[in-house]
């Protein structure tokens, strides 16, 4: 059997399965998927890195007969690129929250017992008013640790009173270790991360709603799609439904319409 090596650095056996259906969750076309799979198989040797994989992947799919079918394969790269800081994160979490029915405010200071907080996201919905904790993360294998839920839970306890909150989440676009879900789960905390809950995760979430990063396109450039994302343009969706938000670009009109028939594959 063959090894695989994470990008945590732990070793995993090669699972064909999970590697077909983790192309078939991104949207592939069907005609492709066994084709995506020997051609990765075809490539394999003795821990390789899984992001070699993927990249093997991504250079098939950018030549075969659906090019753009590698901006839902690369959905979760395309969340780390969202950063280096954690501002369009927090507005891509407030963009999800208010696809489940939540009212959203970004970077809200809120004064505690003891000192002022600002606050990544507050959500009001129904009678509920909830502090919301994005931890954002842009290396792969990195896991929110027992301290990111410790101090978010010394927040909260320091806010809700006087600010009327009645719960807090903490959410994460990568995983998170054992010991800061046990704390979290104990101090009734919701967590969200990439793959947890088994329903209702981070990756369920994007896909439930379409809501995939402007950062999912591969026809601009990454300084392109920070300076959208710098300016609060921060789905893909934003462009279909806007395509004006691109202006600040100063595209050629040929180019625009390559991103726009992107936006319009990886959002339909």
């Amino acid at each position: 059997m063959l090894n695989v090596l994470k990008a945590s650095g732990q070793k995993e056996l090669f699972d064909e399965n999970k590697l077909r259906l983790s192309i078939q969750r991104a949207g592939i076309p069907k005609e492709l998927i066994e084709n995506v799979v020997i051609h990765v198989k075809s490539k394999l040797y003795k821990q390789i890195p899984t992001s070699e994989i993927y990249k093997h992947i991504i250079e098939f799919l950018s030549n075969s007969s659906h090019p753009f079918s590698k901006s839902r394969y690369g959905l979760k790269q395309a969340i780390m690129d969202l950063g280096p800081t954690g501002y369009p994160f927090e507005d891509y979490i407030s963009e999800i929250l208010k696809m489940e029915g939540y009212a959203t405010s970004v970077r809200q200071i809120l004064k505690g017992k003891c000192i002022t907080h600002e606050i990544d996201i507050v959500a009001e919905k129904d009678s509920t008013k909830s502090m919301i904790e994005c931890k954002f993360h842009n290396q792969s294998g990195t896991k929110s640790q027992i301290h990111v839920s410790l101090y978010t839970k010394a927040r909260f306890d320091d806010i809700k009173e006087q600010n009327n909150l009645s719960e807090v989440w903490l959410v994460t676009n990568t995983k998170i270790t054992m010991d800061a879900l046990n704390y979290a789960l104990c101090s009734n905390m919701k967590v969200i991360s990439w793959d947890y809950p088994e329903k209702g995760s981070f990756r369920d979430l994007i896909e439930k709603h379409k809501l995939y990063p402007i950062t999912t396109l591969t026809s601009l450039t990454q300084n392109q799609k920070q300076t959208l994302a710098e300016n609060h343009v921060v789905l893909a969706k934003d462009v279909c439904v806007n395509p004006s938000s691109l202006d600040i670009l100063g595209l050629p009109k040929d180019k625009k319409a390559s991103v726009l028939s992107e936006c319009q594959f990886v959002y339909g």
